[in-house]
């Protein structure tokens, strides 16, 4: 039996595709600021906990939005459906538009934290921050659910082996 600490025999791209392996939903994560909303694209999520209602974030420690979700104290969840591809990719982008310009020509609204909802999700979880803790290179982040909606007619978007899905539902 291995032991923490021994020399792995595989690379990070060996992981990377080997976790590539699980079908995951793809999620914009979004949160309000001071002065303006950002948004990420994301798809490490799941629930923790029914009582009280918490769902857990992984960002990368390094990415700007780990410091702007930590000052926010705040963020949503959004559940994309399969016509969002487009929304994932833009917010997925490094060359998207920053500041008060972030979501111009993305249709959301606001719930209880102030965190933008996007229109047409499959669902969406708006959560005040419960916890952060250090995972590796990744924050993880615990949000206490404070408001929710799901539309079960829209189909999500999928994540696999690198690429983008839709789910086919059987007859």
């Amino acid at each position: 039996m291995a032991e923490r600490g021994d020399s792995q025999t595989f690379t990070g791209r060996d992981f990377r595709d080997a976790v590539g392996g699980f079908a995951t939903g793809i999620n914009v994560i979004t949160t309000r600021g001071e002065d303006h909303a950002y948004g990420m694209t994301a798809n490490a999520f799941t629930s923790v906990s029914l009582e009280p209602p918490l769902i857990l974030i992984c960002i990368g420690s390094t990415a700007t939005g780990a410091d702007i979700l930590r000052r926010n104290g705040c963020f949503a969840v959004n559940i994309l459906g399969s016509e969002q591809e487009p929304v994932s990719r833009f917010f997925a982008s490094k060359d998207r538009p920053k500041g008060r310009d972030a979501f111009r020509g993305v249709p959301h609204r606001k719930e209880v934290t102030g965190s933008p909802i996007l229109d047409g999700a499959a669902g969406f979880l708006d959560c005040l921050l419960h916890a952060e803790h250090e995972a590796g290179d990744h924050l993880i982040f615990i949000g206490e659910v404070v408001a929710l909606g799901a539309d079960p007619e829209v189909e999500p978007l999928l994540f696999h082996a690198g690429q983008y899905r839709l789910l086919h539902a059987g007859e």
